[in-house]
């Protein structure tokens, strides 16, 4: 925290700011806790001299200990000092002089080694929840098998070419994201999307990197650099998320920032009142220790290293969580607003039947149907486009009508297709219904103003969602079902779900007025795909995207993106960020808790330096412990984490923004010199 509170000196090197995944794999490979261990080395051996009778060597021994125990805050500290910014390393190289200049070595011996070690603590902390998170690059192989003029070579992930062909035989991971060319075969994608049911994938499927070629060899057209994959995008994006701050972190920014110098006026006062009515020395000392007491190190690193740990903690199962904002809101939610194609159906609609009025035949609906449907982006569209078993001419004009359906032209004549509530089914009306009545979608096809027939489309049910609908009941949770289709089928489904509170046949921006309604108050998540639900995921709360691998809006704008198609992830992210949460709640509790019992009992002498700077130091220790809980996450069943070991990384990867910083005064640090 010496040099986190206020950010890195403008004249660090890269060296001095190396990126979290170069930090110490090993407690004893941290700095400061070797710097620690020696200090303590030298003032048991200065205590040893002095218990002898050899006072010259031990008073020697003992400034020893000073200086290397105040080697890993005190030059940072000086450093930040000429540019005007003080900080918790500040507040403790003042305390160290002061004692030293008072002769009380031993006890700034103790307050440079115990503060050493709380520092030594959070930086192992801060990297090995890094490192588990970087860990998800360790799915990368070493090695790429690529068919180049007709011969297979070895290369390395980075020197991969977006339209190089990738060779993934039986068991092989993938080095980068492709689009399989020739082969079919089943992908083992736990690893990202913490599912663990295969996937078949054949020609015209994507592969993400990491994934695992279960069947038979696969041939991969490369799509993005290993550098831009699904998987590096994943990790950069947590690891610039992990330090956009809530209001939990600016809580701890705004007491903890101007206390900094508060404490030092406290000091201060403390030291000259106490002179002018008593033994300067005493009150001198006790200021001293007020300005230890004071100090809010516990408060600085609560509430940043707990998101860390947390939103680091959630990507390895399957959820990107951007940054502590959203981890905090995301722990207050009380209601959950569900769309439904895509997140409570397996988004893979098909034709299921075709009615057709007289002098029309099928083959000719589901022809006029598809020729609407071949340039539209609707999740039915793709059904439709598989059904027609004759070529399709595309039509002419085509014009949707956000919420209703589509218009065009073929061959002249006009063509609508869309709701039976905006298109009359007419003498279709009862055959409409009786699908409808099935859980099927229907939508009414129009030919020159006279009805030609009605297709019913239906997208099943997630098998899934059931439960994860009581998992959320059981969080305490409202579920509300959304959607944009008619009453009948959204009904027959949310029965199916276990959902009882359903809007039907709402437009985008209706799904988005609604949500207020919804809340009365309380805190409320849109779960959606991350497009066709923009409006809505923009107004709650929380907007959630479902089934985001590979989709960067979705990534790139919902406050939660979950990477599988497994809706149990909602309720696990859930409970995951409401006890990281609780857990924020309890450090900035306890931090300040510490801060306000030790000042009074400073001031009055009841405790000195060494036993501040202990009790202070401990509590920070504890705060560091509490915080790391964070990065366990519980996972359901039927889902998987990503491996824990990091193994070798393989590929490279552009640096996050910054390292962690402190909530001291980083706000007021200029960038970092690279």
């Amino acid at each position: 925290m010496s040099d986190a509170c206020c950010g890195p000196s403008p004249a660090a090197t890269g060296a001095e700011i190396a990126e979290p995944d170069q930090g110490p794999a090993r407690l004893w490979q941290v700095r400061e806790l070797r710097c620690a261990a020696a200090a303590a080395i030298l003032l048991a051996i200065a205590w040893a001299l002095g218990r002898a009778g050899s006072e010259p060597a031990s008073t020697t021994l003992e400034l020893a200990a000073v200086v290397v125990a105040a080697s890993t805050f005190a030059p940072a500290a000086l450093r930040n000092l000429r540019h005007r910014r003080v900080g918790v390393g500040t507040l403790m190289t003042i305390a160290a002089i002061g004692a030293s200049a008072l002769g009380q070595y031993p006890e700034a011996a103790m307050l440079g080694i115990l503060f050493s070690i709380a520092e030594g603590l959070e930086h192992y902390a801060v990297t090995r929840t890094r490192h588990g998170l970087r860990a998800l690059l360790s799915l990368v192989p070493p090695t790429a098998t690529v068919l180049r003029d007709g011969h297979e070579s070895s290369v390395t992930p980075d020197e991969l070419a977006l339209g190089d062909r990738m060779l993934l035989r039986p068991g092989e991971r993938a080095a980068t994201d492709g689009v399989i060319r020739s082969g079919r075969t089943s992908l083992d994608l736990s690893a990202i999307t913490g599912e663990s049911v295969p996937v078949e994938a054949g020609p015209g499927d994507d592969v993400h990197a990491g994934a695992i070629n279960g069947g038979g060899a696969i041939e991969v057209e490369v799509t993005a650099r290993a550098s831009d994959s699904s998987l590096a995008r994943i990790v950069h994006i947590v690891e610039e998320a992990q330090e956009r701050k809530g209001a939990g972190q600016r809580l701890a920014d705004r007491v903890a920032k101007p206390m900094v110098p508060a404490i030092m006026a406290l000091a201060a006062l403390v030291a000259v009142a106490g002179s002018l009515l008593g033994d300067p020395t005493l009150w001198i000392e006790r200021a001293l220790v007020v300005l230890v007491a004071a100090s809010p190190c516990a408060l600085a690193i609560a509430v940043p290293l707990t998101v860390v740990a947390a939103v680091g903690a959630a990507s390895r199962h399957g959820a990107l969580i951007k940054g502590g904002a959203a981890l905090e809101e995301l722990g207050r939610i009380q209601v959950v607003a569900l769309d439904k194609t895509g997140t409570l159906t397996r988004n893979t609609p098909r034709v299921v039947a075709t009615v057709t009025a007289s002098g029309a035949t099928e083959a000719d609906v589901l022809t006029l149907a598809a020729s609407l449907e071949s340039r539209s982006e609707h999740p039915l569209a793709q059904a439709i486009l598989a059904a027609p078993t004759r070529p399709v001419t595309p039509a002419g004009h085509v014009t949707a009508v956000p919420g209703h359906g589509l218009t065009g032209t073929l061959d002249g004549v006009p063509l609508r297709l869309g709701k039976p509530s905006w298109i009359d089914p007419g003498p279709l009306a009862g055959e409409v219904a009786r699908l409808q009545d099935a859980g099927a979608t229907v939508v009414v096809v129009e030919r020159d103003g006279t009805v030609a027939g009605a297709i019913a489309v239906r997208d099943e049910p997630r098998p899934e969602a059931a439960e994860a609908v009581e998992r959320l009941r059981g969080l305490g949770v409202d579920v509300a079902m959304l959607t944009g289709d008619n009453e009948r089928t959204a009904h027959a489904l949310a029965s199916a779900a276990g959902i009882t509170t359903v809007h039907a046949e709402l437009l985008p921006e209706d799904k988005a007025n609604l949500l207020p309604a919804l809340a009365r108050g309380r805190k409320v998540a849109m779960v959606g795909d991350g497009i066709n639900d923009a409006p809505a995921l923009a107004t709650a709360d929380v907007g959630i995207a479902m089934g985001a691998m590979g989709t960067d809006v979705a990534i790139e704008t919902a406050d939660i993106a979950l990477m599988g198609e497994d809706l149990r992830h909602l309720p696990q992210v859930l409970a995951h960020s409401r006890r990281a949460r609780r857990i924020m709640v309890q450090n900035i509790g306890f931090s300040l808790a510490i801060i306000t019992v030790l000042i009074p009992l400073a001031a009055a002498g009841v405790l000195g330096l060494a036993t501040v700077v202990f009790v202070h130091e401990f509590a920070e220790v504890l705060v560091i412990a509490n915080a790391i809980r964070a990065a366990r996450a519980t996972t359901l069943p039927a889902l998987t984490a990503a491996p824990a070991a990091a193994g070798p990384v393989h590929v490279s990867l552009a640096p996050a923004g910054r390292v962690l910083g402190d909530a001291c005064c980083d706000d007021d640090a200029p960038p970092p010199a690279r």
